[in-house]
């Protein structure tokens, strides 16, 4: 039996503006709460091949999925090549209507069917797709309309060393967090756990410079030896979102570079509490760059000394 559902929101941005966000699945972590991450498998001018990580009724899924682009028309519809159970096949559009020049109706379609029809497995996917189609949407919804708002609260940035050392060394650093107490004087605590085929969650204690510490929990994706993908699910306070990668490059002349990128939105909500009521924008980007910056070449900089020593 095959279920078909409607989820829809207005918003206040060009219809072409939200088609562009929704069309770039580069944008996904960032604006969907349920997407941990998203790569291209294939890439055509109106045709491609995506495999999406994404959480589902507080578990981690994975799927392929092509989608076919219809920019004249406003309109992208995708379809799972092999869906994850329960979920037995699974499709839709996202189509995006012009209500005037500056506001749009979003409208997100979706198609699917349970592994042998199985009534509980029905209904389990009917809640995932209800509950994720309603936060994406949402999201969307906020995102859109605080990018247009200011463009100061989100920024991206990355950190880099060269190491004179193997790929799969500083990979297997990083991908081992759980031994990062030992190795990391900023890691109070780490609990990590395979929470499905390459997903982690880690959830970490980090002590900052003055001491205190905040929780954080992430789920990351892995692609041995190359790069590790995470999402922040648990944030501190100053942060809306944080996204970022791994990764390991080999160089022409034996070397590696190691490399630490963040995407950061801020909360802005808590600027006055953190950072003192005289406090704004600028400050809360600048203390944000600077913490993340830190740790990441703090972690870079143990990884790198592990990977020599092991040259």
């Amino acid at each position: 039996m095959t279920r078909e559902v409607e989820h829809e929101i207005t918003v206040r941005a060009p219809a072409a503006e939200v088609y562009r966000l929704i069309a770039d699945v580069a944008n996904w972590p960032r604006i969907f709460p349920p997407t941990v991450h998203v790569e291209h498998a294939e890439r055509g001018e109106h045709e491609e091949r995506i495999r999406i990580w994404a959480t589902a009724n507080q578990q981690v899924k994975s799927w392929t999925s092509r989608r076919t682009l219809h920019p004249d028309e406003l309109r992208i519809t995708f379809r799972q090549e092999v869906s994850a159970p329960p979920v037995a096949a699974m499709g839709g559009a996202w189509i995006i209507e012009a209500l005037s020049a500056d506001a749009s109706r979003i409208r997100l379609l979706h198609d699917y069917r349970a592994v042998d029809d199985e009534p509980e497995a029905l209904r389990w996917i009917d809640e995932a797709v209800d509950t994720n189609s309603r936060s994406e949407l949402a999201a969307l919804k906020s995102n859109l309309e605080l990018a247009r708002a200011t463009e100061e609260l989100a920024f991206s940035f990355e950190d880099t060393v060269r190491v004179a050392g193997s790929a799969k060394d500083l990979y297997d650093f990083i991908d081992a967090a759980h031994l990062w107490p030992e190795r990391l004087p900023h890691v109070a605590t780490v609990r990590l756990d395979e929470v499905a085929p390459g997903v982690q969650l880690l959830e970490m204690d980090t002590r900052a410079k003055d001491g205190s510490t905040h929780t954080t929990a992430s789920y990351r994706v892995c692609f041995p030896h190359s790069r590790i993908a995470y999402k922040q699910v648990t944030l501190p306070a100053l942060m809306a979102l944080h996204t970022g990668v791994w990764t390991f490059e080999d160089e022409a002349d034996g070397d590696v570079l190691a490399t630490s990128q963040h995407t950061v939105v801020l909360n802005t909500a808590n600027i006055a509490r953190v950072l003192g009521p005289d406090a704004g924008v600028a400050e809360a980007r600048a203390y944000v760059h600077t913490a993340l910056s830190t740790n990441s070449l703090a972690t870079l900089g143990h990884a790198k000394a592990y990977a020599e020593e092991r040259r």
